[in-house]
């Protein structure tokens, strides 16, 4: 399980966005970065420090993973054909925790892994407790029957901050969901904008 190593409201702070879009961010309240000098934090950004900005951003996004983890990422995303910024976002998109995140079962990201790690979770009718584990076109994701009536589950079907993306099939009824495509940058329903491609710069020069 990766060690979530910061409050993952003080994310939203430091890059002055609610990245997840949630009602109780402090951006809703204060859009200048966290400590005293925070308001006067207003310098110009190098190139280096725009494409870093917008890696720790989406690096955040899914749980604020770990460098190691991520950099994976990027470089099997590097290694398929394609786009390699749609690709990294197509295989963040297939993380199971991200699929059971999209799909409404818990209020975050962050409960969504925990959710995973903790067994609740099947997919193809076996349980699956690792939240990195890659979902395919035309998987099942479903609920284990002990676990639905959490009140976790029954909170975040009720939220009305977020939808269930179309490449998502969610019935909430059997808290079973089928992970329908592999989404392309513009069909994932993130609050603010990300920018893989500045993820991809920042790798290809560092």
């Amino acid at each position: 399980m990766t060690k979530r190593t910061s409050a993952k409201y003080k994310l939203d702070r430091r890059m002055g966005e609610n990245i997840w879009g949630r009602p109780k961010s402090p951006v809703n309240r204060r859009e200048y970065g966290p400590g005293q000098h925070g308001q006067r934090r207003k310098a110009k950004i190098s190139d280096f420090g725009i494409q870093l900005r917008a890696k720790q951003k989406l690096k955040g996004y899914y749980g604020d993973l770990t460098e190691k983890q991520f950099k994976r990422i990027y470089t099997e995303a590097a290694r398929v054909t394609g786009d390699t910024g749609e690709n990294l976002i197509g295989l963040l998109e297939r993380r199971l925790d991200a699929v059971v995140y999209r799909s409404k079962f818990v209020a975050t990201i962050f409960a969504a892994r925990q959710f995973v790690n903790h067994g609740h979770v099947k997919v193809n009718g076996k349980r699956v407790n690792i939240p990195s584990y890659r979902v395919k076109e035309g998987d099942v994701i479903e609920v284990r029957d002990r676990s639905k009536q959490l009140a976790v589950l029954l909170e975040a079907v009720q939220l009305a901050e977020r939808d269930v993306p179309d490449y998502i099939d969610a019935d909430h009824s059997k808290m079973k969901a089928t992970f329908v495509r592999t989404p392309a940058l513009g069909d994932v329903p993130y609050p603010v904008m990300m920018e893989p491609n500045l993820v991809i710069e920042f790798y290809a020069q560092n």
